[in-house]
């Protein structure tokens, strides 16, 4: 058989907040119960929103929280080769296209789908693409009219058709950006990534990522999305909605919150955070995680 292998990934758009651990505890709980490997991924792909400083800050507040990974902290930004890579499999086999639309003229007609503007495919038909004007085009991913289906551990059956649900989306963007969707594929698959234990806001990412794990030739991760930590207002604690960072002096009580979120049993007195997440492992049941988001004070 092959090992569990886990992986945490989070982007340095900002420091680690509640949510963040929540995703870290149950990950790291779920790889270790099963013997597994976990590893630590920076996905540092969009410098422009980019927090200076924040990957360096996010792996010391994970030591300071007692997750030990293994091996080495892979970083996006050092891993260009394997997505040239991965696109230029995808060109061979005529499954991508240059895209030279602007984002407003194409959304302009544009309906709305599962996680935004569904993609018009102009670009489709080399005939019909715009002028190129000396610019950079994006490169998409044509996709079928069929639907791409999953059973997640925690919400249960997913599916989407990808065509009338997402249209064909980008892989590298006008700007020479690669697009979260190839890099997470390619880096999943690269680093033999096994089971996904993510938040549910990337649960509409997961039928894409499947079509590409199809078209690239590698297997399929197990997938488990978590429930969503929610504010007073209803929102998802993150970045955007100004989620506050882990507090280091607050170490223990911040475990003992998120384990209880996730239905784990109450741990013994002990204010020592690789004791909490030893505990974690030791009594952890993914099948008590709840399936709705969970609202915090």
């Amino acid at each position: 058989m092959t090992q569990y292998t886990g992986r945490f990934a989070p982007s340095p758009t900002g420091l680690l907040h509640i949510g963040s651990l929540l995703t870290a505890v149950a990950s790291y709980a779920d790889a270790r119960a099963h013997g597994g490997r976990w590893l630590v991924r920076m996905e540092d792909l969009d410098p422009p929103r980019e927090m200076a400083g924040a990957a360096d800050d996010i792996l010391r507040t994970l030591e300071a929280f007692g997750f030990e990974w293994d091996g080495e902290v892979a970083y996006q930004s050092r891993r260009h080769e394997l997505y040239a890579e991965a696109l230029g499999r995808l060109k061979k086999q005529d499954l991508v296209y240059p895209c030279y639309c602007s984002r407003k003229d194409w959304q302009a007609t544009a309906a709305l789908g599962a996680d935004g503007f569904v993609y018009n495919g102009r670009c489709r038909i080399p005939a019909d693409r715009p002028s190129e004007n000396g610019k950079a085009p994006a490169w998409r991913v044509r996709v079928p009219d069929k639907t791409i289906a999953f059973e997640d551990e925690i919400v249960g059956h997913y599916a989407q058709n990808l065509a009338h649900d997402i249209g064909d989306f980008v892989l590298l963007r006008a700007d020479g950006y690669w697009a979260y969707q190839l890099a997470v594929v390619a880096d999943d698959a690269e680093q033999g990534i096994t089971h996904i234990v993510r938040g549910q806001d990337l649960l509409v990412s997961t039928p894409r990522q499947i079509y590409l794990q199809e078209c690239l030739g590698a297997a399929t991760p197990h997938y488990a999305h978590l429930p969503l930590l929610t504010n007073r207002a209803g929102q998802k604690w993150s970045k955007q909605t100004l989620a506050p960072a882990l507090e280091l002096g607050r170490r223990a009580d911040l475990l003992r919150q998120v384990m209880a979120y996730l239905n784990l049993p109450s741990a013994p007195p002990t204010d020592k955070p690789q004791a909490l997440l030893a505990w974690a492992v030791q009594n952890w049941d993914i099948s008590r995680v709840p399936k709705q988001a969970i609202a915090t004070e």
